[in-house]
């Protein structure tokens, strides 16, 4: 099998650069059929619309949704036959286990594996303080990103990748320097959510990963997905779905004493 036809999605937007850049790299040598939110969903998640207004647009579908609604829309109605879902590329990380029920990118490839559709996720690490996505990036700082997504889309299939992954997590650094190597990882376990509150009837949510992704100071080891990046790398996580299931002696007993009380 091969990826003859691919749906393109995002959650920044169907006309934001990183889409582009992707759709560019793509669309020579494959059919790509971009269905993609008309505007910023980004960090929504899994959210699914009851419907949804859909408009024709020059890279395919603008849809008045979220990224899921787009592969739902996608798959199963506007362009049924694609054979891989590419998300991306996202302007912003997306590191860590935590992060990935909350990402809208990587929630279109995870909706795309329950369809049986393999997928790739691919974000871009943006440098920076608080305000980093307020960066306005040119589509050549996502070359990192871009090239490593057609690398993946050429030859993940004929490698044997998705017989035992359903999609891949790819986070690539900044394109500042002229190479960056690929390494396989898994997403990091480190969290540090805080919340606080400000007096004024609010709660202010704060990630201070953010403040700590530097050489010296980001709490994960060779091997995680935020390592990668800040080492320079472009980190694929093979992952799949659903969500695992795990033996449980304890919940069996309780289980079985259940009528008995």
């Amino acid at each position: 099998m091969s990826a003859d036809r691919i749906l393109l999605t995002n959650d920044d937007g169907i006309d934001a650069v990183g889409l582009r850049a992707v759709y560019d790299a793509l669309a020579d040598d494959y059919d790509v059929v971009t269905v993609a939110p008309t505007d910023d969903r980004s960090s929504i998640g899994r959210m699914l619309s009851d419907d949804i207004a859909v408009v024709d647009h020059e890279l395919g579908y603008a849809v008045d949704g979220t990224p899921v609604d787009c592969v739902v829309a996608g798959l199963d109605e506007l362009v049924p036959d694609v054979d891989l879902v590419v998300a991306g590329c996202n302007e912003g990380a997306n590191l860590g286990s935590y992060v990935l029920g909350r990402s809208g990118t990587v929630s279109a490839a995870v909706e795309a594996a329950f369809f049986g559709v393999p997928a790739v996720a691919t974000s871009m690490y943006v440098p920076g303080d608080e305000d980093w996505w307020q960066t306005e990036l040119e589509p050549e700082e996502f070359a990192h990103a871009t090239r490593a997504t057609r690398y993946l889309v050429d030859n993940a299939f004929d490698a044997g990748v998705f017989e035992a992954v359903d999609y891949l997590n790819v986070n690539a650094p900044l394109a500042e320097d002229d190479t960056a190597p690929m390494r396989v990882t898994t997403p990091s376990d480190w969290y540090g959510m805080t919340a606080e509150r400000n007096g004024n009837g609010e709660v202010r949510f704060g990630d201070p990963i953010w403040g700590r992704m530097t050489e010296d100071d980001v709490p994960d080891s060779v091997g995680t997905d935020r390592r990668a990046v800040v080492d320079g790398e472009v980190s694929v996580s093979p992952l799949t779905v659903p969500h695992g299931t795990a033996q449980d002696g304890p919940l069996d007993g309780l289980a079985e004493r259940y009528d008995s009380v």
